[in-house]
Parts: structure tokens; sequence; C-alpha cells
């Protein structure tokens, strides 16, 4: 049996709502489908082709969510300790090679979205935040050079 995946309950839901609403598309491009498998020859049958193409990427989309939500290990954000950083906690850094502050919000790579600041705790940059304190300091090795950091704050999310 594989590892359980943290998520925050934000991420759960949409997944859950993403599953809920391509079950309901599922379902009506089935309908369709086989309305069109209806119509006689199939091999000259646009609509029964591009049915069928459109239900097997749905279908795959809905294996993939069904097990990203069975082996998810849902976390609530908002209860976690904040002594380390640990998924669901928002650290602050400080880039020492230009000064310069860095927020991010540790989360599990099926909820991490660097655009609204969120990175996996298996990237990386994520890897070598979890567990620090503040006050410890840290080295990233990039393409570009060494990333030194220092963890200058953590806190709880306010999302869950």
């Amino acid at each position: 049996m594989s590892d359980l995946v943290p998520i925050s309950l934000t991420g759960f839901n949409k997944l859950m709502e993403e599953l809920t609403r391509l079950e309901k598309e599922a379902a009506e491009t089935r309908k369709r489908v086989a309305e069109a498998r209806e119509q006689g020859d199939l091999r000259e049958n646009g609509e029964y082709t591009y049915g069928r193409q459109q239900l097997g990427f749905i279908e795959g989309r809905l294996g993939e969510l069904r097990g990203q939500i069975n082996q998810s290990d849902k976390i609530d954000c908002t209860k976690v300790q904040c002594d380390r950083a640990v998924f669901g906690t928002v650290v602050t850094l400080l880039n020492l090679n230009i000064q310069e502050k860095v927020t991010y919000q540790l989360l599990g790579p099926n909820d991490a979205d660097i655009d609204t600041g969120s990175i996996s705790i298996h990237s990386p940059v994520g890897d070598a935040i979890h567990g620090l304190a503040m006050g410890d300091k840290g080295v990233i090795q990039k393409p570009s050079g060494e990333f030194h950091f220092e963890v200058i704050d953590i806190a709880k999310s306010k999302i869950e």
C-alpha cells in the first residue's frame, strides 16, 4: 500500500467538486454517445467518434481524481502547530543572497500552486524548508546557483 498524500481541506474540497462536475459531464456524454450510436453507420459518425474521445478523456481524469482522493490525508491547515515548518504552515524566508523576503505555504503536490504562493512539501524548496524552525538557515541548490535562506517566520494558514 502506498503512503497517503497530505492535502488541505480546501484542496480536497476542490477535488471533490471537480469529481462531481465530471461525473455529471460523463453521464451527459454517455447519453450523447448512445444517441449518436443509434444514428447508424459509426465509421462516418463524427458526433459518435468525438463523443467517445471526449468520454475517454473525462473517464481518464475521473480515474486520476478518484486515485488522488483515495490517497489523500486531509489536514486542516488552520490547526497545525507553528513551532516548525510543516504541512499547512505559512513560512517566510529571508533570501540571504539578496536580502529579500519570500513567503510560501507548504502544501501537498495535489493542491500546491506557485501562483497563489503555495509549494509542495515534496518540491526541492519545500523539502529544504520542511522541519525547520524560526532562525534556522539552509541552502537550496538551484540551476542558477545556491539559494541561502533563513526562516524568519512560521504562521498558521488562513485557509483550511
